[in-house]
């Protein structure tokens, strides 16, 4: 049973329910001064008090999904995505490891629920190596678009999540199967991953100096792979970028610096300055402009206007980004195009973005074109 099954955490109340049962009833017994009537007190007390934060944490983990598996909780995810030297050659870039069926009714089929593939998107400029979860439509296996091309766009979590709470959590997929079931988006295609390529470090989706490639990876690598593994046009009004916290930075981060590459970007809960801390090291090395750069605010004063359309959300209540959200769509000029979605109150977390996405699918949706 996975972390994130009702069965699971079911299971976890129900034995937290009988302990506390068990405290009542045998209280009476160890209520005596002996040692062993002391030790039994404090055992009962103790397995109740850890069955009931188990329960309470498997809960809060199911809501907002900070882990994904069990794999992921006790650090074992690590493994997925390393930065290699990798000899790349002519060819394609992404390498097809498994599929799984779509959580929708029809989902065994893909021609009527879509099908999720797993791949291994290998960067040939960047030398990054990082799994990736890829939506397909149905429409993509239906005889009737067999030669058709599809948008396209890149999905982020936050860090450090994992590309798996983009599908079990934010129902990312589900979410664009329903919006163009009921007409309000057109069938895309999903890429869908964490930003973390280089685990664990937060690399802000930026070239280090001396370091990972990761804007490189995501600008160029990313869509050139995709493109030559799935019916997906190259240029920019074909691909599209979104994502929530660090993947929302990253998505309005690269749509700006890359309009040759992406014709819009979204970032739900986006924060516009690159972080720097513990978790990212040293990103920018001695060099002021990279880390002007990664400034978005300083990009926006200070560098010319990207031609491509942005989508930004905060709420009135709840996230700590609407000031410098104000300020962002206060500084785009034109060709720059700035939309957004401001939420009467909501979190920096999973409920606030599940409200949003369906708005953002069908936004994006409207930007692309196959």
């Amino acid at each position: 049973m996975g972390l994130t099954s009702t069965k699971v955490l079911v299971l976890t109340v129900v034995i937290a329910v009988l302990f506390f049962a068990a405290t009542i009833w045998f209280w009476p017994r160890l209520s005596g001064r002996t040692w062993r009537a002391v030790l039994g007190r404090v055992g009962m007390l103790l397995v109740t008090q850890l069955a009931l934060f188990a329960a309470v944490g498997l809960a809060a983990n199911k809501s907002f999904l900070f882990y994904g598996s069990w794999a992921d909780l006790f650090g074992q995810e690590e493994e997925l995505g390393v930065v290699v030297d990798h000899a790349s050659g002519p060819g394609r870039h992404a390498q097809l490891i498994g599929t799984r069926a779509m959580d929708v009714p029809g989902g065994n089929k893909p021609s009527v629920g879509g099908q999720i593939q797993e791949v291994r998107i290998e960067g040939e400029k960047s030398k990054i190596v990082s799994p990736a979860f890829v939506y397909l439509p149905p429409e993509y296996f239906q005889p009737e678009y067999a030669k058709k091309n599809f948008p396209a766009t890149v999905v982020l979590t936050g860090y450090p999540g994992t590309a798996m709470n983009l599908i079990k959590g934010l129902r990312y997929p589900q979410t664009a199967l329903m919006q163009a079931r009921a007409g309000k988006a057109q069938p895309m295609i999903m890429v869908m991953m964490r930003p973390t390529v280089a685990p664990p470090r937060d690399t802000e989706c930026v070239d280090i100096p001396k370091g990972p490639q990761t804007e490189t990876f995501f600008a160029d690598d990313l869509p050139r792979a995709v493109s030559g593994a799935y019916r997906v046009g190259t240029k920019p009004q074909n691909w599209g970028f979104m994502g929530n916290s660090t993947g929302g930075y990253c998505a309005v981060k690269i749509a700006m610096a890359h309009p040759d590459k992406f014709a819009a970007g979204a970032g739900l809960s986006a924060y516009y300055k690159a972080a720097e801390d513990a978790t990212t090291g040293d990103l920018f090395g001695s060099d002021p402009k990279l880390r002007q750069r990664a400034n978005l605010l300083w990009a926006l004063d200070n560098l010319p206007a990207p031609k491509t359309s942005l989508l930004v959300t905060t709420s009135e209540k709840g996230e700590d980004n609407k000031k410098p959200t104000a300020q962002f769509i206060s500084k785009v000029k034109p060709p720059t195009q700035v939309s957004s979605i401001t939420l009467n109150s909501g979190g920096h977390n999973f409920n606030t973005w599940k409200r949003e996405i369906p708005a953002v699918v069908e936004w994006m949706s409207k930007k692309l074109t196959p």
